[in-house]
């Protein structure tokens, strides 16, 4: 799946190095074009983690699913 920039994101995955963990949210900052036989990468921004921008490889993402809010 492709993401636009600036799209807000979960880690579908924990990533140990930098304390985040699966279900984190990030908004996508730069998108990476790889080969063909490559995985495309991004470059996220937005954790609970000041000045921080993570890349992570498109796998390791997945879009926000917006909650259901139901009226009364």
């Amino acid at each position: 799946m492709k993401f636009n920039l600036f799209t807000e994101v979960v880690l579908r995955e924990d990533i140990p190095k930098y304390g985040l963990k699966k279900g984190d949210l990030a908004t996508i900052v730069e998108h990476y074009l790889m080969p063909e036989s490559e995985e495309d990468g991004y470059s996220l921004e937005g954790f609970n983690v000041e000045t921080i921008t993570v890349e992570v490889a498109e796998s390791q993402i997945e879009p926000v699913k917006a909650s259901v809010s139901l009226a009364n």
